[in-house]
């Protein structure tokens, strides 16, 4: 009897313990950015600001009783890459949802594993217009895209900068090109001839010669789609050439990284950008604010979109009840989250909406916002 009773007391210690385990066991999201290579700076402002929302999240006690942990890839912007990555967490790492990969390019190509695998993946960055066409069922994004971008401030910019002939420079890449084509078709439409269109490879250092094409073309402006790297080392040969063409464009233009990288030659540049950290109102000032206590800058778009995808995936999961890739799928279809920025609702195909998006002008080395408007239910 008294064997009997040692036993039974083991197996409820060890149920206990076990039980005790599983409460305590975190809820893995997979996060898959650049963390190397000539988008590095903008995948790390991403991360930066992912871990702040999962870090406040925590301390106010997690979400169903345990903690979020974020387990993070470097996805490198390339396809392969970010595909293997998506297949660690999702395999070794046993993730609930996925969020990433950045570049428009990388995310196709890991769309298909999360549904393969029926893993919701959440983009809070890629912007190829045509990601939500794809009928995919596990795939989000809460970010602009290239052609929300260009219809809601194309007419402005043509008629602030008083443009006849425009020049359009792009990364190569399906982001870049998607810009330019945007934004090209809807300035022409407004009667904005196309003088030139270039595009140039992720971790170009030498603009000289197509810089020695802008001059050519003797364009009022210039459209330019590139992210902090890349953009910097344009912008600063742009002026070490000496020309006086109007920039405006698309990327990390307004990041505080951006402007201690170029100085100087970002003033007077105009972005179209889904966030600004000029942006009025008390949410985005206490947002502000802690960002800047937790990493001593101001954040940017990148940082804001980190911030806002993984603050959507945690109220998904709290919302689902359970720590289950469908479930939470599910809930993100019931998103209404608000934001620094606005506020954040998802169509049947996955699209954000709602968010607001702003033209900056960089002035004193701050972006000043110009023009500003609430995304519409596409």
């Amino acid at each position: 009897m008294l064997k009997l009773f040692k036993s039974a007391c083991a197996t409820g210690l060890a149920l206990g313990l076990a039980s005790m385990a599983t409460a305590q066991e975190s809820i893995k999201i997979g996060v898959i950015e650049p963390l190397t290579g000539s988008v590095a700076y903008n995948g790390q402002a991403f991360v930066s600001g992912a871990k702040l929302a999962v870090e406040r999240r925590n301390a106010a006690g997690g979400v169903l009783g345990r903690k979020i942990e974020l387990v993070i890839e470097d996805g490198q912007c390339q396809p392969a890459n970010s595909v293997n990555a998506a297949e660690k967490l999702i395999q070794r790492d046993k993730v609930v949802a996925l969020a990433g990969a950045f570049c428009s390019s990388a995310t196709a190509a890991v769309m298909p594993v999360a549904e393969k695998y029926k893993v919701p993946l959440l983009t809070g960055v890629s912007s190829k217009a045509d990601l939500t066409e794809k009928g995919m069922q596990y795939f989000f994004r809460s970010a602009e895209t290239d052609r929300l971008m260009s219809k809601t401030f194309s007419k402005i910019l043509a008629e602030k900068l008083q443009l006849k002939t425009v020049a359009y420079i792009g990364v190569n890449d399906d982001w870049g090109r998607g810009g330019v084509e945007d934004f090209s078709k809807d300035l022409s439409a407004l009667g904005v001839k196309t003088v030139m269109k270039e595009y140039f490879d992720h971790g170009a250092t030498d603009f000289y010669t197509l810089l020695t094409k802008l001059r050519a073309s003797n364009a009022d402006g210039v459209f330019v789609a590139a992210e902090t790297q890349d953009g910097a080392i344009l912008v600063k040969q742009f002026k070490e050439f000496g020309l006086k063409t109007k920039i405006f464009g698309v990327g990390s233009w307004a990041t505080a990284d951006f402007v201690g990288l170029t100085g100087d030659a970002s003033e007077g540049i105009y972005a179209a950008v889904p966030y600004a950290s000029s942006l009025p109102g008390e949410a985005n000032k206490a947002f502000v604010e802690r960002y800047r206590a937790s990493y001593k800058e101001k954040p940017g778009k990148y940082g804001a979109a980190g911030y806002n995808a993984l603050n959507i995936m945690v109220e998904a999961i709290a919302r689902a009840g359970k720590a289950e890739p469908e479930a939470v799928r599910d809930a993100l279809r019931k998103t209404d989250y608000t934001a620094p920025n606005g506020r954040f609702r998802f169509t049947d195909k996955g699209e954000g909406y709602g968010f607001d998006v702003v033209l900056v002008q960089i002035a004193n080395k701050e972006p000043r916002v110009v023009a500003e408007a609430a995304t519409e239910k596409p």
